[in-house]
């Protein structure tokens, strides 16, 4: 079954022209992608369009065999609860420790937390230590994996990151690529958008990963320069 399927889609805002066009993309289960590009080319406006959070303004496209376009707000919900995103800019409630931000996603979709469960997804980010932190308190790295269990907890067919690693150092990047290895591994799809070639080289020596650059508006699959 195709997760997302993209067939010559474009967007553009309102009365602007159009940021990304005639992009043809198809995500399937286990398949583990990096889209590259500059800033300001549209990587976040293409992972947005992944969770219905924009929906294109040409082409065709369909989530988990549904047509965007046609979904309901319920439709939406349920598209969301199947994608779990880890945004560049990590935001939590800092009223609430580590454990309950993370939990947050069932306790909104209304589902009792298994909290055997929670101690162990902790344990899997190695966060155990910082459960009833303040987030606050947390480092970047800390934040980012904190940002990752959360997206996870729903246990989601897609995991969509948006430059994870844009704000961390070199050991605390793999730490958390290797994360998202595991998840790939486990076979959820991933679909990590990034600018640092590096960390795409050492992640392809690990795992099979096709690499996308968005260029000139449209997407394009890289090739063995990198």
């Amino acid at each position: 079954m195709r997760l997302i399927e993209m067939r010559d889609v474009g967007f553009g805002y309102h009365g602007g022209a159009e940021l990304l066009s005639n992009m043809t993309l198809t995500l399937q289960p286990g398949m583990f992608h990096f889209l590259t590009g500059p800033s300001g080319s549209g990587k976040t406006t293409l992972l947005r369009l992944c969770y219905a959070d924009l929906l294109p303004t040409s082409g065709q496209m369909t989530a988990f065999g549904d047509d965007v376009r046609q979904l309901t707000r319920d439709g939406i919900s349920d598209l969301r609860r199947r994608v779990g995103v880890v945004h560049q800019d990590t935001q939590f409630l800092d009223h609430l420790p580590v454990a309950e931000n993370v939990a947050l996603p069932l306790s909104v979709s209304g589902q009792a937390v298994d909290m055997a469960a929670l101690r162990d997804l902790l344990g899997w980010v190695g966060l155990s230590q910082h459960a009833r932190a303040m987030p606050p308190s947390l480092s970047g790295g800390e934040r980012q994996r904190a940002a990752l269990a959360r997206a996870v907890i729903l246990s989601p067919d897609l995991v969509l990151a948006d430059e994870p690693t844009g704000n961390l150092d070199w050991d605390m990047s793999v730490r958390l690529m290797q994360l998202l290895i595991e998840l790939n591994k486990s076979g959820k799809t991933v679909l990590v958008a990034t600018h640092d070639l590096n960390l795409i080289r050492a992640t392809k020596a690990q795992v099979a990963a096709r690499v996308l650059r968005i260029a000139n508006a449209t997407l394009q699959l890289a090739g063995a320069d990198l």
